[in-house]
């Protein structure tokens, strides 16, 4: 066969069915396997899209039998041939019905022996699989995540051109504001000296194009910052971002909403609710402890101060006497399944640090009507004890959990553990998808420092209810028009109504600690935009990325991202970050003191 080209391929190799069978084939691929029957071979060939196997039998033709037998697994070659019924139907591949009966061979280019086998398992450390990218890349399940990557990004584009968003692009490189995430900085040849820092998301200037008069902006826009990578997070990473003119937070949610609904139908999925539920930020952190409740299954928390006072519990009465929060959870007729060995184990796992760690977990199970067993239900009077079950609801065989501790470690581990017993009693169904809106964020919250900081940036707009609230000594309950998508326990993402009126903002800057002079140096450019007539306006960012992992099932960014960053920031298969030379470092100005290497 001379060297054959894409045009003269047939099928794909996830092409072929029965209704082919008796027509001639030409496929091209990666040889994925080798069976030797003797007398016979069989190569499964495989592209991105499939797999078909291919057949090299010495009564046809054993010249091209003998040739084959020099393949290894990741040659890419070219088949000719006829496509036949298989005796035995392969129903783990869409081709298995079928198979191509060899009648010629093309070998493009040999492979050596590949540092792990391309294929779906794998025990191939993350190091090594990040070191040869490409070969991982191959895998199926990895080529299965980055076509559905594909797909939302071509969907998201498709839908959001059919709500009259226009796709804008705006700059990486851009003025440094403190403010937000750690940037990264490019020193600047023209401009000796100086920096541009990497955009870590595209705020300022999606507000700058709606006082330009483009009402509804949208990109699949790049961002950068220099944070410790983890599972969850990289260093560069792409949003779906969008921002509306003369719009509230009620238009923004509505239209995301339409846009991740059309999108999960267009990925063949559904959400377990119609409707996206919503849920006040104060209402999610007493009822499930975090601002990103999964709600794929109950075991709400109950706040339980004012039982505490009065149970007779000494720990609980002087923990809400010092002002600690104390909280319980009911799990509804379980209790047979924890044996003491089992709570023991939940009471050592709360107490660990990266869980709250809170001091301790009282366990109580109902046994019979209202009769509470556990080692602190004999310091409760059976009055108490009716009581409590009363208000909880709770009947024989449910068994309640309390911690009592400083609400952040309450909150925290409170939600850990429901987490966790959710995982235990396998109250997560496979497939499921529950959206919701977490709103009424606050405004302001204190850096380690003590310092006022804004809980979203600085452009969010307050709760107009709160605005008398500014700069007075209850300004930390100031709440924001700020609104979080959260599906399965992660944020999506978040967005809010923009400060637009510049009396506000000045306001906001002041409760801040940023003075006129501040402000204008760093923020100058969009305060004078705003002196030209602007728009009300809000917006929206959801991480693509994070979106891909949900829908995919997948744990970590890096496994949704084609080359993405090892936890210590580098690339292992380019080497990247490396060394600046000498005449780099010259053009730019630079001079780096040499590295201490450490004794």
């Amino acid at each position: 066969m001379e060297k054959p080209t894409l045009r003269q391929r047939t099928h794909d190799c996830n092409g072929l069915r029965e209704e082919h069978i008796g027509e001639g084939a030409l496929l091209m691929g990666w040889v994925a396997g080798i069976r030797d029957w003797g007398g016979a071979l069989f190569l499964d060939l495989r592209d991105r899209y499939g797999i078909t196997q291919v057949v090299f039998d010495a009564s046809r033709d054993k010249e091209l039998l003998d040739r084959v037998s020099s393949l290894r697994s990741e040659d890419v070659v070219a088949v000719t041939g006829a496509v036949s019924k298989r005796l035995k139907a392969n129903d783990k591949i869409d081709t298995g019905a079928v198979e191509v009966l060899a009648e010629d061979l093309y070998v493009f280019s040999r492979s050596e022996v590949p540092p792990f086998p391309v294929r779906d398992e794998t025990n191939a450390g993350t190091e090594i699989r990040l070191k040869y990218r490409y070969l991982d890349l191959r895998r199926p399940v990895m080529q299965r995540t980055l076509v559905t990557r594909g797909k939302i990004a071509h969907f998201v584009r498709n839908i959001l051109f059919d709500e009259s968003f226009l796709e804008i692009e705006t700059p990486f490189m851009v003025k440094y504001t403190p403010g937000g995430a750690r940037n990264f900085m490019v020193p600047s040849r023209l401009q000796p000296g100086m920096v541009y820092a990497l955009a870590e998301s595209p705020q300022i200037y999606k507000q700058l194009l709606m006082v330009g008069g483009y009402d509804r902006y949208y990109q699949l826009a790049k961002c950068f910052r220099d944070e410790d990578p983890r599972l969850d997070r990289q260093l560069e990473f792409t949003q779906i971002d969008l921002e509306m003119s003369f719009a509230d937070d009620e238009d923004v949610m509505d239209t995301v909403e339409r846009l991740f609904v059309r999108l999960w139908q267009n990925l063949g999925l559904s959400f377990t609710e119609a409707t996206f539920p919503r849920l006040t930020w104060q209402e999610a952190m007493d009822r499930y402890g975090t601002d990103k409740p999964d709600m794929r299954f109950g075991l709400p928390h109950v706040i339980l101060d004012d039982f505490a006072r009065g149970s007779g519990i000494g720990i609980l009465e002087d923990a809400v006497a010092q002002g600690r929060m104390v909280k319980g959870l009911v799990v509804p007729g379980r209790a047979a399944e924890f044996s003491r060995k089992i709570l023991d184990e939940l009471t050592a796992t709360v107490r660990r640090e990266e869980v709250g760690p809170a001091k301790g977990l009282i366990w109580l199970k109902v046994e019979g009507s209202g009769e509470l067993k556990g080692p602190v239900a004999k310091l409760m009077s059976p009055e108490i004890q009716t009581a409590l079950c009363d208000r909880l609801g709770m009947h024989d065989g449910d068994l309640l959990f309390i911690i009592a501790d400083e609400p952040k470690i309450t909150h925290k581990a409170m939600d850990f553990l429901r987490r966790d017993l959710a995982a235990r009693l396998g109250l997560i169904g496979a497939g499921m998808f529950a959206p919701l809106w977490v709103v009424n964020f606050p405004m302001f919250e204190r850096s380690e420092e003590g310092q006022w900081v804004s809980s979203h940036h600085p452009f969010t707009h307050p709760s107009p209810a709160d605005l008398p609230l500014l700069n007075t000594p209850r300004q930390g309950e100031v709440k924001s028009l700020a609104y979080d998508l959260v599906i399965n326990g992660n944020e999506v993402g978040g967005g809010s109504v923009r400060i637009h009126d510049p009396a506000i903002q000045a306001q906001v800057f002041t409760a801040l600690g940023i003075g006129d002079e501040e402000a204008e140096r760093l923020f100058g450019f969009l305060l004078e935009a705003f002196r030209y007539g602007v728009p009300p306006h809000a917006g929206f960012a959801a991480g693509l990325d994070r979106l891909v992992m949900i829908v995919t099932g997948t744990d970590s960014l890096r496994d949704v991202i084609a080359f993405p960053k090892t936890v210590s920031g580098t690339d292992a298969m380019t080497g990247a970050p490396t060394a600046p030379g000498a005449p780099q470092l010259k053009e730019l100005g630079i001079s780096l003191a040499p590295p201490q290497r450490s004794v």
